[in-house]
């Protein structure tokens, strides 16, 4: 029994409870309330060996209490009890609505989110949710009075709950060890909806990882490009990007969707590459991946920061680059160069609540082309198919596949209208992407045009429990990972570029990935460097040179 606190008036209202007490109600309240995600996976994993489910079971148990009986020392315990119950409650509603996983990926999403795109995710439920199981909680350890001993039997007094807890947790580890490795095998996400430790330890390395990029200096790359040769009609050469915005490729028509979900695109003939699979599962990493010169083997998010992108080397070949952003930023892409992000305009023809509609993206499209005197890059960054507000992304004309869920809140849609609402975005980007092909059509006279439509990753619509995006990629269902490719090339493009369209058609049902977007593009802009690699190039095998030319030749 923990002494009491002499010095505090007995006439005092609060009730009183020992420290090491309250660590272990709060360990207990944590284990129970803010981890059913965690709970559901292990007994689903471990549910064929009872026995190892309950070694499970006590082994987390003993380690929770041993963490947060730590900091139970005076001054310390209620913020640090207060914190965990805080962040267990948070993380709690995104592993319970969306099967969403804290990485530090996660962090590093929500750390640039804009104000209207967090506003989705902060729902009158999140509210109610967090009052009701991280608030309410919180009040009561700040209410009651917590008796500590004497320091030095305060620390003997932990000891003897902290080691003892150890050894149960170690003890009960080995215990099953095989079946626990073979599961941890089989299942990598068993651990990694553990509230609060896998939110505290994937903030914690997002700072300290922070901190280091402070210090990258970046390392020129590619500074030996340059154009091999002039457009071959006296035009210049222009490829508008258009980087798309968590569009699935399971949801396309044009690579087998049951629904028409792609009818403007399939009409203007495009080059729809229905194997590819994305860099990554979230936008802060797919998106400077593909503009990396690394494969997504190879990339991490440091070597992003300190090597020259694709923009930076289309610089040093003199191509003028561009970036409109219609979403949350270009992640370090477009640093160097010119930038606009379009939501700050707040054309209310557009835009609502500092969100706006792609069609923002075309208003602007066709004085630019009328102003190219150069060989350009221009890339569209879409906000698409963010969720969960999927119906904030399309206006209603767009709105053919119904009842489409008309929230944010998940649990207030039924399966079937989350899909229809995610359809219409897929329909409306269908829209836009078309337009921007109408636009290089109208300047045929004046440019040599090429469009290139790339997703940066894909979304989970309900499979396996699973919703929006961003599971580690290790684990991350295709879903996530499989993504459209698409590109068009107006018929001078294609015949100055000597690309067989045949050849190429042909050839959309092989691998492709984001991996293929860099060296693709520099081929489409004809860029000649040392990082360029033919073999990794969407367009160089269906590239005629003067020997493939002759050798037709010779066979007509």
């Amino acid at each position: 029994m923990e002494d009491f606190d002499v010095a505090a008036p007995a006439r005092s209202a609060r009730p009183r409870i020992g420290s090491v007490t309250l660590s272990v109600l709060t360990a207990i309240y944590i284990l129970v309330v803010a981890n059913h995600t965690f709970w559901t996976r292990a007994y689903g994993y471990l549910a064929p060996t009872p026995y190892a489910f309950v070694a499970f079971v006590v082994a987390i148990a003993a380690l929770m209490i041993a963490a947060m009986t730590t900091p139970s020392v005076k001054y310390l315990i209620k913020p640090a009890l207060i914190i965990f119950i805080l962040i267990s409650a948070i993380a709690a509603w995104f592993n319970d609505q969306f099967g969403v996983i804290i990485d530090k990926e996660m962090i590093r999403n929500a750390a640039v989110t804009t104000r209207a795109e967090s506003a989705h995710l902060i729902t009158p439920a999140f509210l109610f949710h967090v009052f009701l199981t991280g608030i309410l909680p919180s009040l009561f350890i700040i209410w009651v009075r917590v008796v500590h001993r004497p320091f030095l039997k305060k620390f003997a007094w932990n000891m003897a709950v902290i080691v003892p807890c150890l050894a149960i947790f170690v003890a009960a580890g080995l215990g099953f060890s095989q079946t626990f490795a073979a599961v941890g095998r089989l299942h990598r996400d068993i651990m990694l909806t553990l509230n609060p430790f896998l939110p505290i330890g994937s903030v914690a390395r997002f700072v300290f990882a922070s901190e280091e990029d402070r210090n990258i200096v970046r390392r020129p790359l590619g500074t030996d490009a340059h154009q091999r040769s002039a457009s071959a009609n006296g035009k210049p050469r222009v490829t508008v990007i258009v980087a798309g915005e968590t569009a699935r490729a399971q949801d396309f028509s044009l690579g087998g969707y049951a629904r028409e979900t792609n009818p403007e695109m399939k009409a203007r003939g495009v080059v729809y590459f229905a194997n590819a699979t994305s860099c990554g599962t979230e936008t802060a990493v797919s998106l400077p991946c593909m503009y990396s010169v690394y494969p997504r083997q190879e990339y991490t998010h440091r070597k992003g920061l300190e090597t020259d992108n694709l923009t930076d080397i289309l610089g040093h070949a003199k191509v003028k680059v561009e970036w409109w952003d219609n979403d949350t930023g270009s992640y370090g892409v477009a640093n160097r160069v010119s930038y606009k992000f379009l939501p700050d305009a707040a054309d209310p023809r557009f835009c609502t609540d500092g969100e706006c509609l792609d069609t923002v993206l075309l208003d602007k499209l066709d004085d630019w082309l009328a102003n190219v005197k150069t060989d350009s890059v221009l890339v569209l960054h879409q906000l698409g198919s963010h969720g969960p507000a999927y119906y904030r992304r399309y206006p209603d004309d767009f709105r053919k596949f119904t009842p489409d869920c008309r929230t944010g809140e998940f649990g207030s849609c039924k399966p079937e209208e989350i899909v229809n609402a995610y359809d219409n975005t897929i329909l409306f980007t269908d829209h836009v992407v078309a337009k921007v092909i109408d636009e290089l059509k109208q300047h045929a006279n004046s440019v040599s045009a090429s469009m290139l439509y790339v997703s940066d990753h894909g979304e989970s619509l309900g499979e396996n429990g699973l919703y929006l995006h961003g599971t580690p990629y290790i684990i991350a269902p295709d879903v996530q990972t499989r993504v459209p490719i698409i590109a068009w090339l107006s018929p001078d493009f294609s015949a100055a570029s000597k690309i067989d369209m045949g050849c190429l058609i042909a050839k959309t049902t092989e691998p492709a990935s984001h991996d293929n977007f860099f060296h693709s593009v520099l081929g489409l802009m004809d860029v000649a460097t040392s990082v360029y690699d033919a073999k990794l190039d969407l367009f160089a095998t269906c590239r005629k040179t003067s020997d493939t030319l002759a050798q037709a030749t010779k066979k007509g």
